[in-house]
């Protein structure tokens, strides 16, 4: 793993003074995403809390680091670009991790953008007893405020009704740190295949409750997905929703780990897009909240 370090930034960055200590460390795991990094960047520094940034490169080979380096220095945020070579997104996200100190920690996706006041609403939900991690849905950019709401009222009426299991990404999720690393935080050795977002909430939630509210949301990009890279069955997705609940272990560790094992949808794959060649301009580099 590199790390990029710079002494010049480093005397005057802002955790040298106590009293400017931001609560959040946001980690952003990227693979060639030179195309969405900028927009999301850009609203991460709109952000009304306080945070610091890590961003992880997992190799990418299109200038991906040197536009995440730019957008932040133009925005003035307090940041670290590593590179980690294992690929796979849940070994980018262990190695930003290891560097995170704030009390809570964000998991942001390279394509993805968030409303200024994400940070703030998870925090609500992260400070009320018995709250393990903070859920955001996800809404389309040109959703109508009556949409976002009917999205909200479904996840949060399916959280009410199977309140054992994740009902959001990874590109939406917030944790205390101290729990998230209590659970065994994101670990390639435990659980190298896809869908490690709703592996990791399993594990989480042994020590508390997920939240959702109707103000936490983000927008991903409408880009197609390599879908065979990252989806699960109707059998398992069944089973998660009726059984993981009660035999999670079982669920994750002995039945779906052997049958992705089967598929070969290790955490590598969700770097195998084939649509990164064929994409245009930047979803949202016009966004609000820039």
């Amino acid at each position: 793993m590199f790390i990029e370090f710079d002494p010049l930034r480093s005397l005057s960055n802002p955790w040298a003074n106590l009293d400017q200590l931001p609560l959040w460390t946001g980690l952003i795991p990227f693979f060639n995403e030179c195309d969405y990094l900028e927009a999301t960047i850009c609203s991460i520094a709109a952000q009304s809390a306080k945070l610091r940034l890590i961003l992880i490169d997992n190799g990418s080979t299109d200038g991906s680091a040197e536009v995440a380096r730019s957008a932040c220095d133009f925005h003035g945020l307090d940041y670290t670009l590593i590179t980690e070579l294992s690929p796979g997104k849940t070994a980018a996200l262990r190695a930003g991790l290891h560097l995170v100190r704030t009390p809570y920690v964000a998991t942001f996706d390279a394509d993805t953008i968030y409303p200024p006041h994400y940070l703030a609403s998870a925090q609500k939900l992260l400070e009320r007893p018995g709250c393990a991690v903070a859920g955001a849905y996800f809404v389309a950019r040109e959703a109508s405020e009556e949409d976002r709401l009917s999205r909200a009222r479904t996840i949060m009426t399916a959280a009410r009704f199977l309140p054992k299991q994740s009902h959001t990404g990874g590109a939406g999720q917030a944790f205390h740190t101290a729990t998230l690393r209590a659970a065994g935080g994101f670990d390639p050795k435990r659980w190298n295949y896809v869908l490690e977002d709703h592996e990791i909430i399993h594990r989480v939630m042994k020590y508390g409750t997920m939240r959702y509210a109707a103000d936490l949301w983000c927008v991903p990009s409408p880009r197609e997905r390599d879908r065979d890279s990252i989806c699960w069955t109707l059998l398992e997705r069944a089973l998660y929703s009726v059984a993981a609940p009660f035999v999670g272990d079982w669920f994750f560790y002995s039945f779906l780990a052997r049958r992705l094992q089967q598929r070969r949808l290790n955490s590598s794959r969700m770097r195998e897009r084939q649509f990164h060649h064929l994409e245009g301009p930047a979803f949202a580099t016009s966004h609000p909240v820039c």
